[in-house]
């Protein structure tokens, strides 16, 4: 019987080596355009599309003293906007998903199967097939330039993702306590209450921490129902700080940029032991 030796040590640090070179290169092309934004952030806006490198020669912070003040209000008015669309997504998914979820997966009721499948169909529907519909039905009720087309499809489970990722996880909740609640005589709603979802904090977490990164950046939605400046979210007030034309604005664009990024991040380095923790426990193996 032949025995395979094991590689040289030798042969095995320079694979090694060129394996982590090829990953930092790689790293590097990845980062680079969030390094140059945050680079050009502070230099002049003449230097901004004339210089590519990471270098600046100058330093200012004209562009974040502009851009702040670029669209004849505070940005912070726009950070308030994003907030509130924000928190009030984040209420709404919780509330209508954790309930739909939650009669999915314990209540028993006709064509409960059909109705998780469609569900999950809802998922593989394009947004944009759905768009030209919703505007028409908001128009008819004067809702353009307001925030409720933003929050209403919250409020009602549309959100299929997180629906199916509570169902993953109250199938793993054992049904025991739910017969034990009943058994003392509490209903659905009770049940859900005081047993099921204070047991779903995991798959809560989750869902905040996806619906609040995923509402903060959404740029599409808010494009079209919100026209008015004093409403724009951040992502629609950055879009309006260039001229399509002159590109001028780039380096206020770059500096408001950078400081709607901060909330993403401080949230994410909070949150991040709750997502991977979230993720581990709701089925998603």
């Amino acid at each position: 019987m032949t025995l395979i030796s094991a590689p040289p040590l030798r042969e095995r640090r320079i694979k090694a080596a060129l394996k982590h070179t090829g990953l930092l290169i790689f790293v590097a092309f990845m980062i680079y355009p969030l390094v140059w934004m945050v680079v050009s952030a502070f230099k002049p806006a003449d230097q901004i599309l004339t210089d590519p490198g990471l270098i600046p020669k100058d330093l200012t912070l004209d562009n974040f003293k502009d851009g702040w003040h670029a669209l004849n209000r505070p940005f912070s008015v726009f950070f308030l906007n994003s907030l509130l669309v924000t928190l009030g997504s984040i209420v709404g998914n919780l509330f209508s998903c954790s309930l739909t979820a939650y009669a999915l997966a314990r209540l028993q009721f006709r064509m409960r199967k059909v109705y998780f499948a469609i569900t999950l169909a809802s998922v593989m529907l394009p947004f944009h097939v759905l768009v030209i519909p919703q505007y028409i039905f908001f128009s008819q009720f004067d809702l353009v330039n307001t925030y409720w087309p933003l929050l209403i499809p919250k409020f009602l489970a549309t959100d299929a993702f997180f629906v199916f990722l509570m169902v993953q996880f109250i199938r793993t909740l054992p049904r025991e306590l739910d017969r034990a609640a009943w058994i003392d005589g509490a209903g659905p709603f009770l049940t859900f209450w005081y047993v099921v979802l204070p047991l779903m904090r995991p798959a809560l977490v989750t869902t905040t921490i996806f619906t609040f990164i995923w509402t903060w950046n959404d740029f599409f939605v808010p494009l079209i129902y919100l026209t008015r400046t004093q409403v724009f979210t951040v992502p629609v007030a950055l879009n309006s700080m260039v001229d399509s034309e002159t590109q001028t604005g780039v380096g206020m664009l770059f500096a408001m940029s950078l400081l709607s990024l901060l909330p993403i991040l401080v949230f994410f380095a909070f949150a991040q032991k709750y997502l991977i923790r979230g993720i581990a426990t709701t089925g998603l193996k």
